[in-house]
């Protein structure tokens, strides 16, 4: 398998939505597909409706164009087959999902250019072949390049299901070089310097 990974552009909106639409979510039930609208740069103290997956997935067409989702697209030939959302840490503070769930992760050095890991969406028939860490180590070089000072990724302490467990897990990140700098809940937060 000969992966090709790709920061998704508005050119590549099309093979994003086809990836959420014919990827499995979670439950396998489609009313539930995400289209990762929640973790981005949005402001959703201002409502959003996202009541619906038709909703969330003509958002994610509108979020791609203005840049407010950010990640990679992993391809096995034409076929995408893997997401990784990563967006600017500061720019994420007042997204749905930050809001629900990383409100006790620690942004009090706001001095600092953070590369957040927000998500994985792996299709089931590629998982546990390394799709996962290819886009994380591209992650980790764009960010390098594009002068963050760090990567910072919130894996689960304990691994529980794969759909749990959306944020990677620990083992991907130390493999990666990422060290814990923190814990809250039941979250891990580990961080890659970029200096």
């Amino acid at each position: 398998m000969n992966i090709e990974i790709k920061r998704l552009t508005p050119e590549l909106t099309e093979d994003y939505l086809h990836f959420f639409d014919s990827t499995p979510h979670d439950d396998n039930i489609d009313e539930h597909k995400c289209y990762c609208v929640c973790w981005c740069s949005a402001d959703h103290r201002i409502a959003t409706d996202f009541s619906s997956r038709n909703k969330r997935r003509e958002l994610a067409r509108q979020y791609i164009k203005d840049g407010v989702i950010q990640g990679y697209l992993a391809y096995d030939g034409d076929r995408v087959v893997g997401w990784c959302n990563a967006n600017t840490k500061l720019e994420c503070l007042y997204c749905t999902s930050w809001q629900r769930f990383m409100k006790s992760v620690d942004v009090d050095d706001k001095t600092l250019k953070i590369k957040s890991v927000f998500c994985f969406v792996i299709a089931p028939d590629i998982r546990r072949k390394g799709v996962a860490t290819q886009l994380l180590e591209r992650v980790y070089e764009d960010a390098k390049a594009d002068g963050f000072d760090i990567v910072e990724g919130y894996p689960n302490k304990e691994f529980a299901s794969t759909s749990h467990d959306f944020m990677g897990i620990v083992g991907m990140y130390e493999k990666a070089g990422f060290t814990t700098c923190y814990e809250t809940g039941e979250k891990l937060i580990m961080q890659k310097s970029l200096k």
